[in-house]
């Protein structure tokens, strides 16, 4: 190889472990690699930013304004109740879910539609009183398949779209990725469905914690000086006698008392550790005699305080690799964490000494505008109150809203439109007509999505022009060519499985368009249908929960543990190898 060839891949492979390890954000790596190869010349500057001027993030930007209009108006809400309202058994109640999830997808952001159903779907569970495990790890998988039926599904599938235009191929057409991108959700779909409720575990996320036998978690008060409690035996301050709240734990300076002994005598300062039901716990908070402990998890936060929420814990949530106390939660945030989840298990320990890690599912008390605040920001993948589900503005807003997707589907599926010039034209849209602010548009365009497509075009440039993509494609074809045309084809579905579960599914697209062109240019593939392959493989990330935004929502509050995910993913992803080998010189 080259020197500017070694150079790429070196510079590839640190890319791929700070992704990997969490060092660095993605749009951070990428943009980092693409100006380095740049400055060493392995790239022109017009090349190694050319991603900025193609139209896939500005795609990319202006549909997740319009997804965000969707979800904000609660335009979807309407149909929860026909999803959802019927059928105890997995197999009814999979399919009247599963296969509109999926189809939504095709049009809409799958981020924002599991946003808006996985609360949902947990309220549900818990009415039906079965886990939640068993419906929102097949809710994300829905939904990421169903982003494979159109260009517009997924930000993957346009940001190659992207590439082959930019390769000086025939552009992507709308449906075009639905000749692999139908016939996998279909089967997929069949695959969740048959085998869900055979693989998945049956787990209580944290609303699970909030219910039946299991709904306590344990919270801390402090015994005032002077007051009403001090000096006070703890049956006679009323202490044994709380409806659904128990004293476990009583903490003095050198010593712990547990169990609590009726007679035990009360002191000013003494650390009264509770285990209970959320609405019970909250009534400890106005006892006299007790206020809130310093490092506990609830805090004085003002008047109105007292709505439940749920939140998960993203990659850029400023709180991750930090503890409660050192990151000021409180204050940053206005809100009291009561419990953190964790693989699906309850965080016992003191909240104020956990580190917080992505995925990590904190129940907390807050106001009743929390969720209005933080809901679009990116410091939680998912904020959802722990009660009835409320449509916002859909009467009106809604009616707005539907006709601008359809049209918007509509011009860029008819070629009256360019996909980019539709979405752009919806996104203006809503907030000309007001169903969004402008502050709103701009909070729901996720930058780290979009500097991570436009960055990764200058990092694959440089993978074609240092010769390193025509190196790996030699390798590939040398090592499966006594396999034909569909060996070579194997190996670049299988090797962009494994980079998607690795990185960002869109960076895996983009780094493995250029080998995947040069492989098909050696192995007889047709081009342009090998690059679709890739993007429908790279968008179908089923394996982990870090591979795919929606698989990590979904983490915390369906209670899953990390290996969870590869029983019913392993299934999937060998349905997208089969379906996408088999399936690609047939329909092209």
């Amino acid at each position: 190889m080259s020197a500017d060839a070694w150079l790429t891949l070196a510079v590839t492979a640190m890319t791929v472990v700070a992704m990997l390890r969490g060092f660095a954000p993605p749009s951070v790596a990428l943009l980092g690699a693409a100006v380095i190869l740049m400055a060493a010349g392995v790239t022109e500057p017009e090349q190694a930013l050319a991603g900025f001027a193609n139209p896939a993030p500005f795609t990319v930007g202006a549909l997740l304004v319009v997804a965000r209009a969707v979800h904000e108006t609660g335009a979807l809400v309407p149909a929860l109740s026909t999803m959802l309202g019927g059928g105890r058994s997995f197999l009814q109640a999979g399919v009247r879910l599963l296969a509109p999830t999926a189809g939504a997808s095709a049009f809409l952001s799958n981020t924002s539609i599991v946003a808006i159903l996985a609360p949902a779907v947990s309220e549900w569970s818990d009415r039906q009183g079965t886990p939640p495990s068993r419906y929102l790890m097949p809710l994300s998988f829905a939904a990421v398949l169903g982003g494979t039926m159109t260009v517009l599904g997924t930000s993957t599938t346009v940001a190659v779209a992207g590439l082959v235009e930019g390769a000086g191929m025939d552009p992507i057409g709308l449906f075009e990725v639905a000749k692999l991108g139908l016939p996998l959700t279909v089967v997929g779909l069949v695959v969740i469905v048959v085998l869900a409720p055979l693989v998945l575990p049956d787990r209580s996320g944290p609303r699970g914690s909030l219910g039946a036998a299991s709904r306590e978690y344990t919270v801390e008060m402090v015994v005032e000086r002077a007051g009403r409690l001090d000096g006070v035996e703890v049956e006679a301050g009323g202490l044994r006698s709380l409806d659904g709240v128990f004293l476990v734990q009583l903490e003095r300076p050198g010593y712990t008392i547990a169990p609590v002994s009726p007679r035990t005598v009360l002191r000013g300062d003494d650390r009264l550790r509770f285990v209970g039901r959320v609405d019970d716990v909250v009534d400890l908070h106005g006892m006299a005699g007790l206020r809130s402990s310093e490092d506990g998890q609830l805090a004085r936060l003002g008047p109105g305080t007292g709505a439940i929420y749920e939140v998960v814990l993203g990659q850029q949530s400023p709180v991750v690799g930090q503890t409660l106390r050192d990151s000021e939660f409180r204050g940053r945030y206005q809100a009291a964490v009561v419990a953190v989840h964790r693989a699906g298990f309850r965080v016992d320990a003191k909240l104020g000494d956990i580190r917080m890690r992505v995925g990590d599912t904190l129940l907390l008390i807050s106001d009743d505008d929390f969720e209005m605040q933080w809901a679009e920001q990116p410091d939680f993948l998912l904020v959802s109150s722990v009660g009835e589900i409320t449509s916002r503005g859909v009467q009106r807003r809604a009616l707005v809203v539907a006709p601008i997707v359809i049209a918007m589907v509509a011009l860029a599926a008819t070629g009256v439109l360019t996909l980019v010039e539709s979405a752009l034209l919806a996104a203006l849209a809503v907030v000309g007509l007001r169903v969004l602010s402008p502050i709103q548009a701009r909070n729901a365009i996720d930058l780290d999505v979009v500097v991570t497509i436009a960055a990764a075009f200058g990092l694959a440039a440089a993978v074609r022009e240092s010769g390193l993509a025509d190196e790996f494609a030699i390798g590939i074809v040398d090592a499966f060519e006594g396999l034909g045309p569909r060996g070579v084809l194997l190996a670049l579905v299988i090797a962009t499985i494994v980079l998607t579960e690795l990185v960002t599914n869109s960076a895996a697209a983009v780094l493995m368009f250029p080998v995947a062109v040069a492989a098909a240019e050696a192995a007889g593939l047709d081009t342009r249908s090998t690059a679709i392959a890739i993007a429908v493989t790279a968008s179908a990330s089923f394996l982990t929960p870090i591979g795919y935004q929606t698989n990590m929502m979904v983490y915390g509050p369906g209670g899953y543990r990390f290996p969870d995910y590869a029983r019913l993913g392993a299934p999937l992803s060998l349905t997208v190898i089969a379906v996408v080998v088999l399936g690609t010189p047939v329909f092209w």
